[in-house]
């Protein structure tokens, strides 16, 4: 059975090219053009990946984001004319897997949409074969399993890329992790890298530890991050 791609975008010739060429891929593909129209056949019918312009009609994009994110987990990408931090910053802090400003060569999209598919199915297929006890570091302990983090026994209510970037560190304690590295581990990219979402991602995660009192991810400047814990 093909996988379903759900592009929900109100520019319809960019829809349409995007879904030609999805489909030459072997991908199946649904194109919805106002965000409750999406939203709405989304929460209907099962969708491996969802394209999400954030400027839509009806129903604008960060909110039909926070909706699938309380139901689902499917990867997530966001598409933008706008190129402002900011929308970056809420995109991804809602739960997006990626972001994507506009203009962009479809081609570069459709291998962003593969990447996430085969890092969902690889996470998946994790949880399916195998069961992981806690793994714990001071007064940081995580559930693989269930995707949940916790500050001794307070949670930590991350999104699935914090816990992801958090995993990565509490697996390798100690160990250095460039900008990149962690790119490609947790977005599944290799050869390329968007600093500004590592960025992202890393300041929050921070901001949800040190309101539990944790201050675990440190900064090595020049090379990249790690995970000490503090004496």
């Amino acid at each position: 059975m093909s996988q379903k791609i759900l592009i929900i975008e109100d520019e319809k010739e960019l829809a349409d090219i995007l879904g030609e060429y999805l489909k030459v891929e072997g991908f199946e593909v649904k194109i919805c053009n106002d965000g409750k129209t999406g939203l709405e056949y989304f929460k209907k019918e099962q969708t491996s990946l969802v394209l999400l312009d954030i400027m839509l009609p009806l129903m604008d994009g960060i909110t039909v984001c926070r909706e699938i994110r309380s139901v689902s987990d499917v990867p997530v990408i966001m598409v933008s004319a706008k190129s402002g931090e900011m929308d970056k910053v809420v995109s991804l802090g809602i739960g997006a897997d990626d972001y994507v400003t506009k203009p962009f060569s479809p081609l570069e999209l459709v291998a962003r949409v593969k990447a996430q598919l085969r890092r969902y199915q690889g996470t998946a297929k994790k949880e399916k074969d195998t069961s992981m006890d806690r793994i714990c570091v001071g007064v940081l302990s995580l559930v693989p399993d269930s995707y949940e983090a916790y500050i001794e026994e307070n949670s930590l209510n991350l999104t699935t890329k914090e816990f992801e970037i958090l995993l990565l560190f509490a697996k390798n304690p100690g160990q250095v992790f460039s900008k990149s590295q962690i790119y490609e581990q947790v977005w599944g990219y290799q050869g390329v890298c968007d600093d500004n979402s590592v960025t992202v991602y890393i300041n929050r995660i921070r901001e949800k530890l040190k309101n539990r009192g944790c201050n675990y991810i440190k900064t090595i400047w020049g090379a990249g991050y790690k995970l000490a814990v503090e004496a």
